[in-house]
């Protein structure tokens, strides 16, 4: 993600935190019987950033929490030099964001990180194996493969536009798509954020830096009407703080503000707040529907 993009990503969350104090709820919900999620992401920290509290909340309630990522994130921005070195010390991170977070098992998939370009799109030095690169069904095997193996009840993926676009966020969307059909596993997430709520941090963080480009985030990740799961995560904050901490390497490094970096400095009372809700889509449900549980099936009354 780039320098503006997360300085964007940041303001969001704080924009959301004035969103989560009204309305959200403490609760838990008992589940009978353990199931298993797959969370499926493209590098290491995507799960700390996006779905750690979802994971920490379900493996504390008993479930089994499996964590795949297709590449070891040896190209990512970091003050070590791509290539193998990063490539393990992100894995290690990796591993400790697991173990924080209660993850059963960590699946590698062994793709290639497939970089960014300066404009965002697809760089055009990446790896042989690059993860942008690989045959869908070949990669949808391997996925399905643990699947299978896992009889998996849930698996989260991204949403089609890979949330802010990042080359190997879309793969993960078309391979994870696949995997699932493969699998037959019944319930499908796309992990993403609250557009709206994105973009009012975006025009917030605007007026003090006005070299970001508001246009560029109005078809990241997905409109508020399509959200189906707001997950409140606020009793895991602990566990996702030290998920993201475990990242860092993704902390530092670049010229710019680093997403994690700034969500770090973030003091603990008001993280609880700010990264309390995790969202995600769930396709074939009505638009409008509000879920507060991954395995829930039935809507919520809007508060």
């Amino acid at each position: 993600m780039g320098s503006w993009a997360e300085l964007a990503a940041t303001a969001a969350a704080t924009a959301a935190a004035m969103a989560l104090t009204s309305g959200a709820r403490d609760d838990d919900v008992p589940w009978g019987a353990m199931r298993t999620a797959v969370f499926f992401h493209a590098h290491p920290d995507d799960e700390a950033l996006l779905t750690a509290g979802t994971m920490a909340m379900l493996a504390n309630e008993g479930h089994r929490v499996v964590l795949v990522v297709a590449t070891a994130g040896e190209r990512g921005l970091a003050d070590l030099p791509h290539g193998e070195e990063l490539g393990r010390a992100r894995m290690d991170e990796l591993h400790r964001s697991a173990a924080a977070l209660g993850c059963a098992r960590v699946v590698l998939l062994g793709y290639g990180d497939s970089g960014l370009a300066i404009d965002g799109g697809v760089a055009d030095d990446r790896p042989d194996n690059a993860f942008i690169d690989a045959d869908i069904e070949e990669a949808a095997q391997g996925l399905a493969s643990v699947l299978k193996e896992e009889a998996a009840d849930l698996l989260t993926i991204y949403d089609p536009a890979g949330g802010y676009g990042h080359p190997d966020h879309v793969q993960v969307y078309r391979v994870g798509s696949r995997a699932a059909e493969i699998a037959g596993t019944p319930i499908v997430l796309e992990a993403t954020v609250d557009r709206d709520l994105l973009l009012k941090g975006v025009r917030l963080a605007s007026r003090f830096y006005p070299a970001i480009d508001v246009r560029s985030f109005e078809r990241a990740y997905s409109p508020r009407d399509a959200i189906t799961h707001r997950v409140n995560v606020r009793k895991y904050a602990k566990a996702k703080r030290a998920a993201m901490a475990a990242h860092a390497s993704q902390a530092t490094g670049g010229a710019g503000d680093r997403t994690l970096g700034a969500m770090l400095k973030i003091p603990g009372f008001a993280y609880r707040f700010v990264f309390g809700t995790e969202w995600y889509v769930r396709r074939g449900l009505p638009r409008g529907t509000r879920l507060r549980h991954p395995f829930d099936g039935s809507p919520q009354a809007t508060p």
